[in-house]
């Protein structure tokens, strides 16, 4: 058996990759080195409130965390067309485990939320591990969408429809609009037709506008983040303790492990509003490292996209990164106040199994784009002449 099938930083064939995918593999360990920091931070008084034990998240999270690398590292070495070929299945059976949190008797229910399945001691939550499916069957949709027939645009398009739909009947708005801008970008990205985008776009905006007018907390979650300070000891109260923990770590910081508002005010201070706790100890200086390192991983990431020549492999690394950096940016834009309260995680800091290995398999797809780089065909390959003296290409691939 070869250990380097099962610890990431130990491959042999590394210094055959693009220097994309190298640069990429680190700072994706680096990204999740710094998550299990700052969590060990955020969640340690917590944890020894409620098990008794200050390391009782962060060694569930480690668990995760092998099983995430595990998948990474198979990922990673996966042929990204084998990949493609094989989402449509995974992401069908992940639309059925979704199905079956909204059965009674089998999805579990946490803060007014049924999004979790139990899994022995542990729970999973699907309507995270399909976001890196749904970025495989969108690049294959719309990097093939001028050869496909209507018939087959409508049933994708309608199994989409539909996994959105189930994860707003969690609830769940906030993972539903990130899926939904993951499938937008890539199909922008795919040069679709604008006016297909904007009444695509236009039933977005509708769906979540029907969704917030049947969910009360949705519509008081709007109402208390255009003004949080009017409620602030009942619907305004997160955002207002996320604030006065970023305000807490002034330029500097407090110094890790050193944030108050974790200890008596921040709610969910280990998960949702991870990044408060970070802001407070590392403080705006540490918040500008974290957002260049989020910064540089998008610009490699767009980078090969760039560099790649086959379309669905670019489209493969465009809906990599909006899901990754997009929703780091979306759940710091949540803490900061920028946008409405949302159960968003942030990749690789937040607690959670299933965000976790999503996001690992997501960066997974992202590394394993940029290895194609160094594997795609210069010059395609002819096959041998037909009978009616006509040639199909065939792309060289080394695999």
């Amino acid at each position: 058996m070869n250990i380097a099938q099962f610890v990431p930083w130990i491959d042999p064939t590394v210094t055959q990759w693009s220097a994309e995918a190298r640069w990429l593999r680190w700072l994706t360990f680096v990204w999740l080195g710094a998550g299990l920091l700052v969590l060990f931070s955020a969640s340690y008084a917590v944890a020894v409130a409620e098990h008794g034990y200050g390391l009782h998240y962060v060694m569930v999270q480690l668990l995760w965390v092998v099983i995430g690398l595990v998948v990474f590292n198979r990922i990673v070495r996966t042929p990204l067309d084998r990949l493609i070929q094989g989402s449509g299945i995974v992401l069908l059976v992940l639309v059925g485990l979704v199905s079956l949190t909204l059965v009674p008797s089998l999805g579990v229910t946490v803060n007014g939320a049924t999004r979790w399945l139990p899994l022995g001691p542990f729970m999973i939550q699907p309507s995270e591990l399909i976001k890196p499916c749904l970025v495989l069957q969108g690049a294959r949709l719309f990097g093939r969408w001028p050869l496909l027939t209507w018939q087959t645009r409508f049933t994708w398009l309608g199994i989409f429809v539909a996994i959105l739909g189930l994860i707003l009947m969690q609830p769940n708005l906030s993972t539903a609009a990130i899926c939904g801008l993951t499938l937008w970008l890539i199909a922008l990205a795919a040069g679709l037709p604008y006016l297909h985008l904007l009444l695509t776009a236009g039933g977005g905006l509708l769906a979540a506008t029907v969704s917030i007018s049947f969910k009360t907390y949705q519509r008081q979650r709007i109402v208390s983040f255009l003004n949080p300070w009017a409620d602030a000891g009942d619907q305004g109260y997160q955002l207002v303790q996320s604030l006065l923990a970023i305000g807490s770590g002034g330029f500097w910081g407090q110094g890790f492990g050193l944030s108050q508002q974790k200890l008596y005010s921040l709610p969910i201070q280990y998960t949702d509003f991870i990044f408060a706790v970070f802001a407070e100890e590392f403080g705006f200086a540490g918040c500008l490292v974290l957002l260049t390192v989020l910064g540089v991983y998008a610009s490699l990431a767009l980078l090969v996209a760039l560099r790649l020549r086959q379309p669905l492999h670019r489209l493969v690394a465009v809906g990599a990164m909006v899901l990754l950096v997009g929703q780091a940016l979306l759940n710091m834009g949540v803490a900061t106040g920028l946008l409405p309260t949302t159960g968003l995680p942030f990749p690789l800091l937040s607690y959670g199994g299933s965000s976790m290995v999503a996001s690992l398999a997501t960066a997974a797809l992202l590394v394993r784009a940029a290895r194609e780089i160094n594997l795609e065909a210069p010059v395609p390959l002819r096959r041998q002449w037909s009978k009616t003296g006509d040639a199909e290409p065939l792309p060289l691939r080394v695999v």
